[in-house]
């Protein structure tokens, strides 16, 4: 076993690309994944499970059909799993996404947004 921390900073200075995840750890079936995101992503759900956005730096609005909710750098917010909703930063955000291994980032949207999984850094 190994005992080195994950440094976030590090991690984020690997990637470049917005809206492709990348994992960095795994806890029993769960992933958590850094992600860089800048402007909107697609409105999609995940039927099977809730998902955990964790925002590191910046700001991040989560739209939904009948609201909205503003994520600030510290803050962090637990979708229901079925609820549609659609990210969006304004500028570059570095969030961290906590989810079941194997969920598509799109969910069942099918969009050019879709990233690859299990891509680790």
């Amino acid at each position: 076993m190994k005992f080195d921390a994950i440094n976030f900073k590090d991690k984020f200075s690997k990637f470049t690309e917005h809206w492709s995840p990348r994992v960095v750890a795994e806890m029993n079936d769960y992933q958590f994944k850094l992600v860089k995101v800048e402007g909107e992503f697609v409105w999609h759900d995940h039927p099977d499970t809730d998902e955990v956005f964790i925002v590191l730096e910046g700001i991040l609005n989560i739209e939904f059909r009948d609201g909205f909710v503003t994520l600030n750098s510290g803050e962090m917010f637990v979708i229901p799993k079925g609820v549609e909703h659609k990210p969006v930063a304004n500028s570059e955000c570095k969030i961290m996404i906590v989810e079941p291994k194997g969920v598509v980032n799109t969910g069942d949207s099918g969009s050019e947004m879709t990233a690859e999984n299990d891509v680790w850094v």
